[in-house]
């Protein structure tokens, strides 16, 4: 009985004990599952809740410097992530920051707000950034003669031009002059080592380029079916980069078949040729009056106006070619694919240039 009496006591000692070692277990388990809950949450329970009521104030600075006073705020959220509109990104715990843009354009700022848990919700805001331009190079054709040496070179000579074209070029002063303070260009209808047109195209080449910008030209384009005057630029880089890899921009185009409408257009691969990427405006009197033309020119885009107005964007980017040096050609040529036949009563026009200046 004593025995027995014994081993009864041990056994239910040995049961009282494994009570406690599952309660101990079960009361650890319970605090270790509140404290990773409490640990996820942030103490509070609220950081898997996506931030809320995102609010983006931004005050463009008067003063013209291009700074900008962003604010973002909302409910729930510890940070804030910027990105300017231009390629530039930063986080922002607080969400107050002042950014200086370096160039003038509208930018679409996104921010996104983001919990302590990862949570997140974007919101955008538009500004508008005006920076004075500055005159950098200007040419206002106020000396007679030929051509500032200094800033023209000549393209010379036929064979089509890759567009088919019937015109000689030549730097004859029948075909190109500086008087009474313009730049003329004269297509005429005469016979020039086999061609059966002559007339002009200068550039810039090697002597003056430039990358980004404001460009105005005041010019007054020929008349005449068949005719096909051009401003445009071409990437400095074209001896190494053929076309159109090298990038086109053709600031102002008019022919004669199509009076009054001017062609502002973008060439590089992908789209050029027959397939580029342009648009086109009517006009009043480009043959009889001065009108500006004009190119507002970026690393986040290329847009192309007449007389101030816009009629033509291109969104600019690393994929493309205009990131990178410039130069200018202007020139009459002679039918071609674009300017197709040419009138019978057609002898001789000429294309006015007035000025060209380049703001940055």
């Amino acid at each position: 009985m004593q025995t027995l009496n014994v081993n009864y006591v041990t056994f239910k000692s040995i049961t009282s004990k494994i009570i406690v070692m599952k309660i101990v277990l079960f009361v650890s388990l319970l605090s270790f599952i509140v404290f990773e809950s409490c640990s996820k949450s942030g103490g509070n329970g609220t950081s898997n809740i996506a931030p809320t009521n995102l609010q983006i104030t931004a005050v463009v600075n008067p003063d013209n410097s291009g700074s900008v006073a962003f604010t973002a705020t909302a409910t729930n959220a510890v940070s804030y992530e910027f990105n300017f509109g231009n390629g530039a990104f930063l986080a922002v715990p607080s969400g107050i920051y002042t950014y200086k843009y370096s160039a003038s354009d509208t930018y679409i700022v996104t921010v996104v707000a983001k919990s302590a848990g990862g949570q997140s919700v974007s919101g955008t805001a538009q500004v508008t950034i005006n920076i004075p331009r500055l005159l950098v190079w200007s040419e206002e054709f106020n000396t007679n003669g030929a051509p500032d040496p200094l800033k023209w070179g000549y393209d010379l000579g036929a064979g089509g031009w890759g567009n088919n074209e019937l015109q000689h070029y030549t730097l004859r002063p029948q075909n190109v002059i500086v008087t009474d303070g313009k730049l003329k260009i004269t297509a005429k209808r005469e016979t020039f080592s086999g061609a059966p047109f002559t007339s002009a195209r200068i550039l810039s080449k090697d002597k003056y380029s430039f990358k980004y910008g404001k460009v105005d030209i005041l010019a007054k384009f020929p008349a005449g079916v068949g005719t096909w005057p051009a401003l445009w630029t071409l990437g400095s880089n074209i001896a190494t980069v053929p076309w159109p890899a090298c990038g086109e921009i053709d600031i102002a185009e008019h022919v004669g078949k199509n009076l009054n409408r001017i062609y502002g257009t973008l060439h590089y691969p992908l789209r050029f040729g027959g397939n580029a990427d342009g648009n086109s405006v009517i006009i009043n009197n480009a043959t009889t009056e001065f009108h500006k033309y004009s190119v507002d020119w970026s690393s986040l885009s290329i847009k192309i106006f007449v007389d101030d107005v816009l009629y033509h964007t291109v969104k600019n980017s690393n994929a493309l070619p205009f990131n990178a040096n410039f130069f200018f050609i202007l020139n009459i040529a002679i039918g071609g694919d674009f300017g197709g036949p040419v009138e019978a009563a057609f002898n001789q026009a000429s294309m006015e240039v007035d000025y060209i200046r380049v703001y940055q």
